[in-house]
């Protein structure tokens, strides 16, 4: 009687172990290489203006900034537009951010330059950025922080000669190209396309961040989106692309690569801001207020296995 019953036992402890193993398995296989925030357009100035309220910007991005300051991320980004408008708009919102745990960076939007000429060249200080566009490492993952007013009609004083340059590039664009996007310049596409042959060699996945995106056509697109496109559609390290202004948010796939807009914050009274996991096989993005999930498998249109 003793036997069966033992052996019983020894059964079920097997089938424990096996149970057990296969969780822990599963749990390890879940568990995302790293996290990080993203958020799009804050854009704060003290006013308000239908849909976009401008002036609830402060408590949604202090609301982010606690719940970001609970999780573990490697990193927190904001793809642009911190203000609307005038300079001193910036010391209502820069101390909130800065409540951050995790290190945080900035790229530079076009509301970003809404200031008074004297001010323009004082933003990227003002945001914390060495330079205007810039990279950096995380587990084996490099980041590359775009600036997508390089050439543009608002980033330099009104006499500046970039300006000048600029009026000239976007007369050559095609009739009724908005004149609130910009250009990634020649030496920028350089330094990019130097970041990517150093990815390359390094057997480094690669994130972009930009204010502007790129893919799918759209009116918010930087003025010279296809050069850049077909610069990324060389290099297979690169797995997606991340950007804001466009506030309704926007999502593609082309060449294996994501391209992602984020929905602004400004917008309604609901807020909108991701945390984004990064994964060896996917990014899975957990999106708060406004702004909906998203499963991205590597390479972009790979099927999930089963």
């Amino acid at each position: 009687m003793l036997k069966p019953i033992l052996k019983i036992i020894s059964q079920c402890t097997l089938v424990l172990i096996c149970t057990c193993s296969l969780i822990a398995e599963n749990d390890r296989t879940n568990k995302p290489l790293f996290r990080f925030g993203a958020v799009a357009d804050c854009q704060y100035c003290n006013q308000t203006s239908g849909v976009r309220k401008y002036n609830l910007s402060p408590q949604k991005l202090r609301d982010c900034v606690e719940h970001y300051n609970k999780l573990d991320l490697a990193f927190v980004i904001h793809l642009g537009d911190f203000i609307d408008r005038d300079f001193k708009s910036f010391a209502t919102v820069t101390p909130i951010y800065n409540r951050l745990k995790a290190p945080h960076y900035h790229v530079l939007g076009n509301h970003d330059f809404s200031v008074t000429d004297d001010k323009k060249a004082l933003v990227p200080a003002q945001l914390g950025l060495k330079e205007r566009y810039y990279d950096f490492t995380h587990n084996g993952w490099r980041f590359l922080a775009l600036d997508g007013n390089d050439v543009s009609l608002h980033a330099y004083p009104k006499n500046d000669p970039r300006t000048k340059a600029a009026a000239i590039f976007h007369r050559h664009l095609k009739a009724g190209t908005p004149n609130w996007n910009g250009a990634v310049g020649k030496g920028q596409l350089k330094w990019i396309k130097d970041k990517l042959e150093s990815a390359t060699k390094n057997h480094e996945k690669v994130i972009l961040f930009c204010h502007f995106p790129i893919y799918p056509a759209n009116v918010h697109n930087l003025w010279n989106a296809d050069a850049l496109t077909k610069l990324l559609s060389k290099y297979p390290c690169v797995v997606a692309y991340i950007n804001g202004h466009n506030h309704e948010g926007n999502y593609g796939t082309k060449d294996k690569i994501h391209y992602l807009t984020l929905k602004g914050m400004v917008n309604t009274t609901e807020n909108a801001y991701s945390i984004i996991e990064v994964h060896k096989d996917q990014l899975l993005l957990k999106g708060v207020g406004r702004q909906e999930d998203r499963e991205m498998h590597l390479p972009a249109n790979k099927l999930p296995d089963k």
